[in-house]
C-alpha cells in the first residue's frame, strides 16, 4: 500500500475512534438529567437502570464473544471479578451521588478517576510518574477542595459517594490496564447483576410508574449500554490517552443539560474547582496522549463504567 494512501486510513481510523468515544461521553453525559425525572427511591433507581443496563451489556458481549458468552465470561478469571466488583460500587455511588449532589459536582469529581488511577498504577504496577503528571494531580486535587468547600456540595453523603465512585473507577481502570490482555466487557455486565443482587431486595418496584420506567430503560440502555458499546468500540482505534481526554465531554455537557432543562444551576465553587479539575486531567492527558501516537495505535483495553 502506498504511503499516502495508509495515512489516510489511518487518519480515517482515528477519526472514527473519536467519534465513538464523543459518542460515548454524550450517552454518558444524559445520567443527571434522566435521574432527576424519576420519582422512585434510590434503591429502586439502582436496580432498574443495573437491569436494563445488564440485559444491553449481555447483548453487547454477545456480539462481542460471536454467541459464544460463557468462554469470554470464564476468560475475565479473578481480575474480571475485581472490576465486576469495582465497576458495581462505581456505578452505584454515582446513582446515590446524583440523588445527594448537583450534577457538575457529580461529574467534575469524576473527572479526578484517571488522576487517582495514574497514582494506584504507580504504586500497584510500578508506572512512572513524570513531573507534569505530578503537577497534574496536584491541580485536580486543588479543584476537588475548592468544590468540597464550596455551598450546595451535597454534604457528607454527596462528598462521600462521589469520592467512593471515583476511587471504584480508578481501581477498575487500573485492574483492566493489567489485564489487558483479556476483554473485560464481560465484567461490566456482572457489575449491574451484582448490583441488582444486593439492592433489589430493598426497592419498591410497585411504586414505579410507567414514566420512571421509560426513564430506567434510557438510562441502563442507553446512557449506560450504549455508551459503553461506543467506548470500547472507539478505544481500540485511538490512544488510551486521546480517550481520556475526549470522555471529558460529559463532564461538560452533564451539567449543561441539566441547567438548561430543569435550572439546575452549578454553585460557584462548583464551576471554579471543575475547571480546575478538568485544567488537570488535560495537563495529565495531554502528555499521555502525545507519547502514545504511533501510526498504528495498540489497541486499548475496554474501559469500565
Amino acid at each position: 500500500m502506498a504511503p499516502s494512501a495508509a495515512f489516510h486510513d489511518h487518519d480515517r481510523e482515528r477519526r472514527t475512534g473519536q467519534l465513538f468515544v464523543a459518542l460515548a461521553a454524550l450517552a454518558w453525559s444524559t445520567a443527571g438529567v434522566l435521574q432527576r425525572g424519576l420519582s422512585v427511591d434510590t434503591a429502586t433507581q439502582l436496580a432498574g437502570r443495573s437491569f436494563f443496563g445488564g440485559l444491553a451489556l449481555l447483548a453487547f458481549v454477545l456480539v462481542l464473544s460471536r454467541g459464544r458468552p460463557v468462554g469470554a465470561f470464564r476468560a475475565i478469571g479473578v481480575s474480571g471479578l475485581a472490576v465486576a466488583l469495582c465497576t458495581a460500587v462505581a456505578t452505584s455511588s454515582f446513582v446515590v451521588a446524583l440523588n445527594y449532589a448537583n450534577v457538575a459536582n457529580v461529574l467534575f469529581m469524576q473527572a479526578v478517576a484517571p488522576v487517582i488511577a495514574a497514582v494506584l498504577a504507580w504504586v500497584a504496577l510500578g508506572e512512572s510518574i513524570s513531573r507534569r503528571s505530578w503537577v497534574a494531580m496536584a491541580t485536580a486535587v486543588a479543584g476537588v477542595s475548592l468544590m468540597v468547600g464550596g455551598a450546595g456540595n451535597g454534604g457528607a453523603v454527596g462528598i462521600g459517594a462521589s469520592l467512593l465512585m471515583a476511587l471504584a473507577f480508578a481501581l477498575a481502570i487500573v485492574i483492566t490496564r493489567h489485564r489487558r490482555d483479556v476483554s473485560m466487557a464481560p465484567a461490566t455486565c456482572l457489575a449491574q447483576l451484582i448490583v441488582v443482587l444486593v439492592v433489589a431486595p430493598f426497592a419498591s418496584f410497585g411504586s414505579v410508574t410507567e414514566h420512571d420506567l421509560t426513564l430506567l430503560v434510557f438510562l441502563g440502555v442507553a446512557q449506560m449500554g450504549l455508551g459503553m458499546a461506543f467506548l470500547t468500540m472507539g478505544a481500540r482505534l485511538i490512544p488510551a490517552g486521546e480517550v481520556a481526554l475526549i470522555t471529558l465531554l460529559e463532564v461538560v455537557l452533564g451539567p449543561l443539560w441539566v441547567w438548561i432543562s430543569i435550572s439546575e444551576r452549578p454553585s460557584t465553587a462548583a464551576l471554579v474547582g471543575g475547571l480546575v479539575v478538568i485544567l488537570g486531567v488535560v495537563l495529565q492527558t495531554t502528555q499521555r496522549t502525545q507519547a502514545s501516537l504511533s501510526p498504528r495505535p495498540v489497541p486499548a483495553p475496554d474501559a469500565v463504567r
